[in-house]
């Protein structure tokens, strides 16, 4: 199934929250690039998204949530205060910080070492979906190895029927992912570099390490 978000909005955040309740696949619009979604606390449908993708566990996929309250129940620390001002401020947004998780959930999104990658999308018709279904492990909507979709159409013709549920909201306003910020460690460092840049990250902690030597979630 296939919706336009510009006239048949509420029909396909329905249909999305819908088919992530059964265990299904959805493609998404993000404020970077296009994403396929997986309900988080269901593993089978995880591993179906990393099938879709011809990914494997190896690299788990990301949690995106509504809303950035959301995140104290799913980490085993709350962010210190640089940390905290940061999200404050860049949250929703292109930034994916990956924490410890909580060890308390029970979740499988792959070989994470007891992390977990979050983000708040800055995509109200994301969000919407992300409101009613909760968190959802959400990667590129695209084949592995292959760029990342900027189109549903980009996203369609790589998945297939492999997905329930296309969101079209239109092309994407470009392709550069969202930066990946590892803070599980004695020093902060980024593991991709992307639409916010290290100068931007240099304002609230100034240790923070450039990408070169991390594989990003």
């Amino acid at each position: 199934m296939r919706f336009d978000c510009a006239t048949e909005l509420d029909a396909g955040v329905t249909a999305a929250v819908a088919a992530l309740r059964d265990g299904e696949l959805v493609v998404l619009p993000t404020d970077t690039v296009y994403g396929i979604a997986a309900d988080a606390f269901d593993a089978t449908a995880v591993a179906r998204l990393l099938r879709a993708k011809g990914r494997g566990r190896d690299m788990p996929p990301p949690v995106l949530i509504a809303e950035p309250a959301t995140l104290d129940a799913l980490v085993a620390e709350r962010p210190p205060l640089w940390l905290q001002t940061m999200l404050d401020d860049l949250w929703p947004g292109p930034l994916t910080v990956v924490f410890r998780a909580q060890p308390s959930l029970t979740w499988d999104l792959g070989e994470t070492h007891g992390t977990v990658a979050v983000r708040v999308p800055d995509d109200d018709r994301t969000r919407a979906v992300l409101r009613q279904a909760g968190p959802s492990a959400v990667s590129s909507a695209n084949l592995s190895g292959q760029p990342a979709a900027t189109s549903v159409d980009e996203a369609e013709a790589m998945l297939g029927e492999s997905v329930r549920v296309y969101l079209d909201g239109g092309p994407t306003a470009g392709a550069t992912p969202s930066t990946i910020l590892d803070v599980t460690g004695p020093v902060p460092r980024v593991l991709r570099q992307g639409a916010v840049d290290l100068a931007t990250l240099h304002t609230y902690n100034n240790t923070i390490e450039p990408a070169g030597g991390g594989a990003g979630a």
